[in-house]
């Protein structure tokens, strides 16, 4: 508003430069005696850099002395969830890694699904072990706990976590890696604030305190919510709220990361209204293309970690 202020006034002499879309750009007004300045968003695209990455995993794997194997539990006939597994499955192949799916009814028992798994352990051709969440009906914590914590290419297994906390070797959660990675591009720094649930934000803490940010964990009902997230240089949302951040929420500069995915009418929807943020924002992620492909890459190099750790 105060641009298109400055544009219609009478005694402004304006040169307008604009530059490529996906890059930095900067837009200058020169005002009688005041040049203004600014400086648009860095778009994240997370699907560049997971090619990047999944073409060094490809050469990793045809390098190994035998095909690294991921095993997928899914449960129920969910479309997303079915979507998801799909492009993991795509994902493997292109890599060379072994995949196998182990398709399940919504009904089945937790205890069949527990026997699943504890066989799956028991295979050398299965490195990674991994449950598509949500689950419909069992209990997500206990099926999680029955994998093998070396194969547990989610990084959800509580001894994962633990293992991280205490800065020893382990599989860290792939969507945390995926946006320390996004964070990283857009060389991030200062503090952090993550709008989620505890348990999702576990990872991304232990992971930004290795790098010196002091985090601070969030939830989209607390009262305050807005003046925290405007405190944030890095601010990651994911709390399945399409639209939950909006450009007044957010400190200008911040790098913001969003996890957030929600199918809707208009199609895929983040947490992040992204057209009020982007202008403010230093660095953004676009959904789609932003962290879900990077999620997907970093499973990858999970399972090669998990792959090495076995062999050890």
């Amino acid at each position: 508003r105060w641009l298109r202020a400055f544009f219609s006034s009478s005694d402004i002499s304006a040169k307008v430069r604009l530059c490529p879309i996906g890059q930095n750009r900067t837009l200058k007004q020169s005002i009688t005696n005041v040049t203004v300045a600014v400086v648009m968003a860095q778009i994240l695209d997370g699907k560049q850099l997971a090619s990047r990455i999944r073409e060094k995993i490809k050469t990793r794997v045809a390098a190994l002395p035998s095909q690294p194997g991921l095993a997928v539990l899914l449960v129920g006939d969910d479309p997303a969830s079915h979507l998801y597994v799909s492009l993991k499955k795509q994902a493997c192949e292109e890599a060379g890694i072994f995949f196998e799916l182990n398709l399940c009814p919504s009904d089945t028992p937790e205890q069949d699904l527990i026997k699943n798994i504890e066989a799956l352990n028991a295979r050398g051709d299965i490195n990674g072990i991994l449950v598509q969440l949500p689950l419909p009906g069992q209990n997500a914590d206990r099926v999680i706990a029955a994998i093998d914590p070396l194969k547990d290419v989610d990084g959800f297994h509580p001894e994962n976590l633990q293992r991280l906390r205490h800065g020893e070797p382990c599989i860290a959660s792939a969507v945390a890696l995926g946006v320390m990675k996004l964070i990283d591009e857009a060389k991030a720094r200062g503090s952090a604030c993550i709008v989620s649930s505890p348990l999702f934000a576990a990872p991304l803490v232990l992971l930004l305190k290795e790098r010196g940010v002091q985090t601070t964990v969030v939830q989209a009902e607390v009262a305050n919510l807005a003046d925290r997230t405007r405190e944030a240089d890095i601010l990651i949302v994911a709390e399945g709220i399409p639209g939950l951040i909006r450009g007044d929420m957010v400190k200008p500069g911040a790098t913001v990361i969003d996890v957030g995915t929600t199918r809707t009418d208009e199609g895929l929807k983040g947490d992040v209204d992204f057209d009020s943020v982007e202008p403010l924002a230093g660095a953004i992620t676009p959904v789609p293309g932003g962290v879900g492909p990077m999620t997907v890459a970093m499973l990858l190099v999970n399972i090669l970690k998990a792959f090495d750790l076995q062999s050890r």
